[in-house]
């Protein structure tokens, strides 16, 4: 039984790693993806509009 318990809590912990891992690798692509398209536009960055100010800013990552 104990190893039962044990193959259990390395499984889920596996699967969130394995989730954890899939966020990141999105998110370093759609970076490298804007990255890109920024290059290829020849921009400095992207603007964002702050919805409380009313003022452009350069996205943040």
């Amino acid at each position: 039984m104990p190893q039962l318990i044990f193959l259990a809590a390395v499984g889920v912990a596996g699967y969130l790693g394995y989730r954890s891992f899939v966020r990141e690798a999105e998110r370093v692509t759609a970076r490298a993806r804007r990255a890109e398209a920024e290059r290829r536009a020849g921009s400095q960055g992207t603007l964002v509009k702050d919805p409380r100010t009313g003022e452009y800013h350069l996205q943040k990552d």
